[in-house]
């Protein structure tokens, strides 16, 4: 049996960090995922560019920027599996719900109807919008989908350690 660490990475797109809080709610059982994975890159590693050969990837949040999109079409070819961590990932979930009015629109609210000094729309301090948020399925090939709002520590767990034993789980059908 091979000793060699599983590479994996964290991505953070639209999303509120709920995916990643619960991650990090395995508690001591991180400690036992940490011996048969290397963290490669994610929020709390400082690399900045997402590396090549990554085993598995979990990615949470919508793709709802130019960022976002160059973002995940990166970490797609770099990556074996890819997962799809949460509803915002698999459909869209919170960071949709602007699809109904357009970026436009949600722009306008946010900056200028609701600014009060000097209210304008910000062109260098945020990402360039896309006319819609996507799930990411819908812009690259996804592997594992893992449903939730937040998905809870014991199913993320519950993947990964199916992941690392080379089965590929079906959270809903097993998990759910």
């Amino acid at each position: 049996m091979s000793t060699a660490k599983v590479r994996t990475a964290t991505v953070w797109l639209d999303g509120c960090s709920g995916c990643h809080m619960s991650i990090l709610d395995m508690d001591d059982r991180l400690a036992a995922l940490a011996e048969r994975i290397d963290l490669v890159w994610g929020p709390l590693v400082d690399t900045k560019e997402f590396p090549e050969n990554v085993d598995l990837t979990l990615v949470e949040g919508a793709v709802s920027s130019e960022e976002d999109l160059h973002r995940i079409r990166v970490v797609r070819p770099r990556t074996k599996l890819l997962i799809s961590l949460g509803d915002c990932a698999v459909n869209g979930n919170v960071p949709a719900m602007r699809n109904h009015f357009g970026a436009g629109a949600v722009l306008r609210r946010a900056y200028l109807e609701n600014g009060t000094l000097e209210a304008q729309i910000p062109r260098q301090a945020i990402p360039a919008l896309l006319p819609i948020t996507r799930p990411v399925h819908e812009l690259v090939p996804v592997d594992v989908f893992v449903p939730g709002c937040p998905p809870s520590a014991d199913l993320i767990f519950a993947v990964l350690n199916e992941l690392l034993e080379g089965r590929v789980p079906n959270p809903a059908a097993k998990f759910g």
